[in-house]
């Protein structure tokens, strides 16, 4: 493919806008820490909510969509519950007002609220800023590794040597086009800061909302003429004990693919996803993207709010996209050109349905905006991953050890040059990468085995300290970075000479030893919480009265009541998660709204229409109108006398 001067007009017009907004906003953001990690606060709910749906569509979670609807159809609506994606709505209802009424920069800051200030505190305050970089880091090179297979599938390298001064290896192709465009990332984020990227954000999600219309009208117009052959159930999103999907005399590979997926018993899987999304999304966001956008809300109920128009914003226009592109990969799959070389021959790389179908079904003057919508996602994920990471190496290590009193000049300075850092060692992972698929699993089943344990105790249980935060999430962290090893290395590595045993880790699906890091962190929160004493009473009393958690709080309202009688314990427990299963059903709504749409199943459509407006309207009365009552408002810390908490019975 050859792109036209219109395609590639477009996407140097984005390039240079993108970098011209982190100039423009450069000086507004060198004003101090607060500007530059969080917008000042500043940022209207609407505006950081399509930023955050932004940074969602990313490019390297759109080729894994593509994939899944490809091979799994409609069934696919609950594979993003790995994530969950359905942890928004677990914020959008109470998580997010939660967070929000702490008011400070980053979430390992947040630990001071709940934990004090004493050696479990800096131990939980050190581990989360550790998890929160690896965290960073294995989006970047996930974001990073997808960004290099989706350009390499759109512009073969062959129309780029020419213009290149050195040879480059075939293998090494992706990551040439990975650092160039990350080059782009850096440049904007590092200048702008959270500004910019809200910014870019905005201009991303506007070129993508033009793009997936138009992409799902042409799979519209084929469809209507075509016959989609796929196998019985495909158009269904029920399914029974097994998955249910033959592609027999169809396409065989796709069984193939399953079966390395691992989902053939699909209940199970399900099962696996429930039990592991729950966890997580009660857990609350990881130190990321998402919670920094969360924290740069102008107030408790805006975060709410910011976190519910991220699913409105987000789900419709990109599965318009997805399910565009994978209906036309379909209709002509035989014109995708998805062979791919590997160190066991030449075979189908289904990573590669995305960007091969862009080159066979996309024209002229839409590719250039696509490109740039696509490169956007990129950068807009790139970019907010890199800020928060940032954010915690200068807030919570740099300022917090080594220089509390830093100017405003020497904190930007000490910014730029991490994100350098950050950056190099991120595309150093990426460049070792296996695949996307590879490292979509183990970030949200094998790191996030070690994240949920431990934060979902900090929420709702009293008596969990520092101690017990800190253990739980070494406990955790430790086996998922071993377990994370083999799916880097090759088989005949000298490292399975040795340790023969983790080849069973290389394939094996990182949501199967969730569970046993679930285990090992819940043991690791329980020793470490009951070997040292509870946090100081007037920490606890200062954290449950500003956040109102509902949970296992007796002992600490208890004394909260004698010292304000008029105080109101959060009773919200019943109606938060009645609103968080109709808000699932809703988001759920969103999903299968445009698969329908563009797969021209109108009674499907209309049954969902029905659901999403259900669903909205008891939203509106259940918890909408209830957001000022609930959640406007922070208390007012109190002053506490001494006194012993941890000797008060539940």
């Amino acid at each position: 493919m050859k792109l036209h001067a219109i395609d590639v007009a477009i996407v140097l017009g984005y390039l240079l806008t993108v970098s011209l907004i982190g100039v423009l906003v450069s000086r507004r953001a060198s004003k101090n820490l607060n500007s530059y990690l969080l917008g000042g606060k500043e940022l209207p709910w609407y505006l950081l909510g399509l930023s955050n749906a932004s940074g969602m569509f990313d490019i390297s979670g759109t080729i894994w969509l593509v994939t899944i609807m490809f091979i799994y159809g409609v069934k696919s609506v609950w594979l993003p519950w790995l994530w969950p994606t359905f942890n928004q709505i677990f914020l959008m209802i109470f998580l997010s007002a939660w967070l929000r009424r702490s008011n400070v920069t980053t979430g390992a800051q947040w630990i001071g609220t709940r934990f004090g200030a004493g050696r479990g505190a800096q131990l939980s305050h050190t581990v989360v800023v550790v998890f929160a970089l690896i965290s960073c880091l294995g989006f970047m090179a996930y974001g990073f590794v997808g960004l290099g297979k989706f350009i390499q599938g759109v512009v073969p390298w062959d129309v780029v040597a020419p213009y290149v001064p050195f040879d480059v290896p075939a293998q090494y192709v992706p990551h040439v086009y990975g650092i160039a465009f990350t080059i782009v990332a850096v440049f904007y984020t590092i200048l702008g800061g959270m500004s910019s990227i809200v910014l870019a954000d905005l201009v991303q999600y506007l070129i993508m909302t033009v793009s997936a219309v138009i992409i799902a009208g042409i799979a519209m117009h084929e469809l209507a003429t075509h016959a989609l052959v796929v196998p019985a159930g495909w158009h269904s999103p029920f399914f029974g004990w097994t998955l249910g999907l033959d592609w027999t005399g169809i396409i065989n590979e796709a069984n193939d693919k399953i079966a390395g997926d691992q989902f053939s018993l699909f209940t199970i899987i399900m099962m696996l996803i429930l039990f592991k999304g729950i966890g997580a999304s009660a857990a609350g966001p990881a130190p990321n993207y998402d919670m920094q956008k969360i924290l740069a809300t102008r107030s408790p109920r805006e975060a709410a709010l910011m976190s519910g128009f991220v699913s409105a914003v987000l789900f419709p226009v990109r599965y318009l996209m997805v399910v565009g592109f994978a209906v036309l990969a379909l209709l002509y799959f035989q014109r995708l050109n998805l062979i791919a070389a590997t160190d066991t021959g030449a075979q189908i790389d289904w990573e590669r349905v995305l960007p091969s179908a862009i080159n066979e079904f996309v024209p002229v003057g839409l590719l250039g905006c696509l490109l740039a919508g696509l490169l956007a996602a990129f950068l807009g994920t790139f970019a907010g991953t890199l800020n928060a990471a940032q954010a915690y190496i200068v807030n919570d290590l740099y300022l917090k050890y080594f220089r509390p009193h830093a100017s405003d000049r020497q904190t930007a300075v000490i910014s730029y040059t991490t994100g350098v850092v950050i950056v190099l060692v991120s595309v150093l992972l990426g460049v070792l990468a296996k695949d996307v698929n590879t490292l979509l699993q183990w970030i949200v089943s094998g790191l996030y085995g070690a994240y949920v344990t431990s934060n979902l105790l900090k929420w709702y249980w009293w008596r969990f300290n520092g101690h017990g935060y800190f253990w739980g999430m070494v406990a955790g962290l430790v086996p998922a970075l071993i377990f994370a090893l083999p799916s880097y290395l090759k088989a005949e590595s000298v490292f399975f000479q040795y340790f023969p045993f983790m080849l069973f880790f290389k394939d094996l699906l990182p949501l199967y030893y969730f569970p046993a890091l679930f285990a090992l962190s819940l043991v690791g929160c329980i020793i470490g919480t009951y070997a040292s004493a509870p946090a100081d009473e007037q920490t606890l009393i200062s954290f449950y009265r500003n956040v109102r958690p509902w949970g296992f709080w007796g002992p600490v309202h208890k004394k909260v009541i004698a010292l304000d009688p008029g105080f109101r314990k959060n009773q919200g427990f019943g109606r938060d998660m009645f609103n968080v299963v109709i808000g699932t059903t809703w988001q759920t709504g969103l999903v299968l709204l445009p698969m329908y749409v563009v797969l021209l199943n109108w009674p499907a459509a209309a049954v969902v229409v029905l659901l999403v407006g259900a669903t909205s309207w008891i939203l509106k009365k259940s918890w909408y109108d209830r957001l000022d009552q609930e959640v406007a408002a922070a208390p007012v810390r109190p002053k506490v006398a001494g006194g012993g908490i941890g000797a008060v019975a539940d």
